[in-house]
């Protein structure tokens, strides 16, 4: 992972070796969505959220970002993230929050006027319905506090939709006691059927369970917010970025 363009271009960040702490945003993702905020860095006041080890917020103040608040969860990449802001040695425009970017307190910390928001949450946290609504209500705090020409970054899955699992009864095996206190494990009448299909021909234990039979619906997400214009999305693979501004108010005597 790498600074694009800017002050710091080519400067390596420090990463985790895998991606299950941080899903890092790739760089021709990076470098197309900066080339489509030309422009709005330089001087910016910048929200990263879900910052992971900072690649966005570090790439706009590269790019001319006057200060950039960073957001992230995990202990393991706020770490991460601190040492590859003092390597950049900008301390003194960045600050790092460890918290919940989805919390009040993330919103507090956030510069005001804002310039530009960056949130790129987990694709599993935004594919759930209840951490959609959660991530789309942040959105929309964050859009009440830009400046006129400013914009709110969000990055999703590509198709963007919602899953509802739906996970089949397990069989419950039941603890019977037989004449002499010998205990034997059985199950309901109806559960025998499945437990015939199973592909160990033994008999059930407390640990010889079925696996559950998840089936999953999907519906395609909402991405429009409220009080905010677009998004305006771009595709990239299985990834996209939305762009959102803030809804242009109109003027009392247009209204009349």
């Amino acid at each position: 992972m790498r600074i694009i363009a800017g002050e710091f271009r080519s400067r390596r960040l420090i990463t985790p070796k895998d991606d299950l702490t941080t899903r890092p945003i790739p760089d021709r993702v990076k470098e197309s969505l900066f080339g489509l905020l030309r422009g709005h860095c330089e001087g910016a006041t910048v929200f990263d959220g879900f910052a992971g080890t900072g690649a966005l917020g570090l790439e706009a103040i590269s790019r001319g970002a006057e200060r950039c608040v960073f957001v992230e969860r995990d202990k393991g990449a706020a770490e991460m993230l601190r040492q590859n802001i003092e390597a950049l040695g900008v301390t003194d425009r960045c600050e790092l929050v460890v918290g919940d970017a989805l919390g009040p307190g993330a919103l507090a910390t956030a510069p005001r006027p804002l310039a530009l928001a960056f949130m790129d949450p987990p694709y599993p946290l935004v594919r759930e319905a209840v951490g959609w609504m959660r991530v789309r209500a942040q959105v929309e705090q964050l859009i009440k506090i830009l400046r006129a020409d400013g914009f709110v970054m969000l990055r999703t899955p590509w198709p963007f939709s919602l899953e509802k699992r739906d996970e089949g009864p397990l069989p419950r095996p039941v603890r019977r006691k037989k004449k002499g206190g010998e205990e034997r494990w059985s199950l309901e009448k109806e559960e025998w059927e499945r437990w015939a299909k199973r592909p160990v021909a033994e008999e059930p234990g407390p640990v010889q369970e079925e696996q559950p039979e998840v089936s999953i619906e999907r519906t395609p997400a909402d991405l429009s917010v409220p009080g905010a214009t677009g998004p305006e999305t771009h595709v990239y693979a299985a990834t996209a970025v939305h762009l959102y501004q803030q809804e242009k108010r109109r003027s009392d005597e247009e209204t009349t």
